[in-house]
């Protein structure tokens, strides 16, 4: 069992707040992250998984079963596929408002999200779960996770053949069953295919015009793809940073595959040697590098990237809770260097701190603020002021 760096967030929210969500992608590990945290509950805890017929049937009258439990913690997984739960929670909510209420878990889905904050509104607080990340494995075993992703399935598999075999299955059971019981219909061979597409657009800018000619659909069509797979926490659209400066900047975001094992699955990218010999190596290293520091930093902290039509340009730009600018670089070398383009970024954003990341082992001074940053050492962008 992988501890969860989140488990201790929720477990606090419970004791706060009257309804707590935990959101993220099928197969993250969101029941099994439930059922630990029911371990440490002292109260009376149900669990119902609306997947199971079974507990479906004791729902047939939701407000006469879920009465019954005013003490105890009640657990609804896949709660997606009854939304109209959620106008009943805050009514019973209401008549008692204590911490720690209902724990529902789901997919996310615009349905979803829309009921919750509509009836829920005040009552409820979201955490999203993510696949593993590198603070919860290790540093040790940063390949496997780099190659084969986070989802607990395909990175504790036996072999790496295996990790493929399953991240297929995933691709496909999300495209022909999960999209369409979170209500979306759209062709599921059209949409693997536009999927596809953004692997090998993979951390390019997003230009669906092009995209669209490439598939021989409707920009529209493309950007509710878009929507969606952002939406089920598939892809990160990475926004940039808008200052009022005298300069031209990109107004398009950055697109990414989320989990790089994902990604690779879908480049067809079975073994470290097929992804150390692909073009797109350096854009997955960078990927996979957002993706661990989106998942340590604070839920306060804000996210964007920076470019410029002259060329300056900043992988990643972080804002802590102080709205300091925090300039990060990542480079999958092991003698990184940084362009004039960087260094102009630095200077028009007026940065104090930042980061060069990499997969070496030491850290050591750039100078001007900026520091050479071990992957494995990612916390210290949390950790130093």
């Amino acid at each position: 069992m992988i501890a969860r760096k989140i488990q201790g967030i929720i477990e606090r929210s419970l004791k706060k707040y009257p309804v707590v969500g935990i959101l993220g992608s099928r197969q993250a590990g969101k029941t099994t992250l439930a059922k630990e945290i029911r371990k440490g509950i002292n109260r009376k805890v149900v669990y119902l998984d609306l997947e199971l017929p079974s507990d479906q049937n004791k729902l047939r009258d939701p407000e006469l079963y879920l009465t019954q439990f005013t003490d105890a913690i009640v657990v609804i997984d896949e709660i997606q596929r009854m939304p109209f739960l959620f106008p009943l929670i805050r009514a019973l909510v209401d008549k008692k408002r204590v911490g720690g209420r209902f724990l529902i878990l789901g997919s996310a889905s615009p349905e979803l999200i829309r009921q919750a904050s509509e009836s829920l509104a005040g009552r409820i607080i979201y955490h999203e779960l993510t696949p593993f990340t590198l603070h919860e494995t290790g540093h040790k075993r940063i390949q496997q996770l780099w190659l084969r992703g986070g989802y607990p399935e395909s990175y504790l598999s036996g072999n790496d053949e295996e990790s493929f075999v399953w991240r297929e299955t995933f691709i496909k059971t999300y495209l022909e069953m999960d999209i369409p019981q979170l209500g979306i219909h759209v062709p599921a061979m059209q949409l693997r295919r536009f999927w596809t597409m953004l692997a090998h657009f993979h951390g390019q800018l997003w230009n669906a015009s092009q995209i669209a000619n490439s598939l021989g659909l409707s920009a529209p069509t493309i950007r509710n793809y878009l929507d969606i797979l952002e939406e089920t926490f598939i892809v990160r659209r990475l926004v940039p940073y808008h200052l009022n400066l005298k300069k031209r900047l990109i107004k398009s975001p950055k697109v990414y595959i989320r989990d790089s094992g994902l990604l690779h699955a879908l480049l067809r990218l079975r073994t470290s040697e097929d992804l150390q010999a692909h073009p797109s190596l350096g854009s997955s290293w960078e990927g996979f590098v957002i993706e661990q520091i989106a998942g340590l930093i604070p839920e306060s902290w804000e996210i964007y990237f920076y470019r410029t039509s002259a060329g300056a340009e900043i992988d990643l730009l972080l804002f802590d809770q102080k709205r300091k600018p925090i300039a990060i670089e990542i480079k999958y070398s092991l003698s990184p260097t940084v362009t004039r383009g960087f260094w102009n970024a630095w200077e028009d954003i007026s940065c104090r701190r930042g980061y060069v990341v990499y997969p070496g082992e030491e850290s050591y001074p750039m100078g001007s603020g900026v520091s050479v940053l071990p992957v494995k050492d990612l916390i210290k962008i949390i950790e130093e002021r």
